[in-house]
């Protein structure tokens, strides 16, 4: 970055945004490898958001790569420019007063710690969508682990590309054979009890 570009200090803020949208603005970060449901899930906790009056975004991993991330592909390098990328959309749209949820793979802890960074203290909520490989795998919704098994695809995460688990991340979903609408509940008191929304 130039030295020549200086932050520019604007009146209206992330305090005053917040206030006019009677919220506290928060970023929901769903990861979990492919299959888990993590875009489900986001989707059901937004729509259960803005029926009580929340001013919400809802950032998925594939929408995000027809358009800001479509130069990408899935080497080690670019899965990290895909999260530093949507880390910056995130703190803009957390100091735009909103709660954003986003539904990415992110296997690097390292990268989803980059976005957490970029934050206030208390608005970043990792969400581990915790649903072991082979389940993942007999759901493959779009069957990207039979390609993958087949060597059409490279680099897949949970396979020939690593996931890192979080190990301590704010909400620990462990589903099984749970209804995504319970899994969302769940998710739901989980994060009124803990104070986030």
């Amino acid at each position: 970055m130039s030295r020549d570009i200086v932050w520019h200090e604007h009146k209206v803020d992330k305090n005053s945004r917040a206030k006019q949208n009677k919220q506290k603005p928060l970023a929901i970060w769903f990861t979990g490898l492919s299959g888990s449901g993590k875009s489900t899930l986001a989707g059901l906790l937004e729509q259960k958001l803005q029926a009580e009056g929340k001013h919400t975004y809802l950032l998925d991993g594939d929408n995000i790569r027809h358009g800001l991330c479509g130069d990408l592909g899935f080497s080690d390098k670019d899965r990290v420019e895909n999260i530093r990328r949507i880390s910056e959309v995130v703190k803009l749209f957390v100091d735009a007063g909103q709660i954003v949820l986003t539904a990415f793979i992110s296997p690097f802890k390292a990268d989803r710690a980059f976005c957490r960074e970029l934050l206030d203290a208390q608005e970043f909520v990792e969400v581990f969508v915790d649903v072991p490989l082979e389940i993942c795998e007999q759901r493959d919704p779009k069957g990207l682990y039979k390609k993958a098994r087949s060597g059409d695809i490279k680099h897949f995460t949970g396979l020939d590309s690593p996931y890192e688990a979080p190990l301590s991340p704010e909400i620990h979903l462990k589903v099984s054979d749970q209804t995504a609408e319970a899994v969302t509940e769940d998710l739901y008191q989980q994060l009124l009890q803990k104070g986030f929304i």
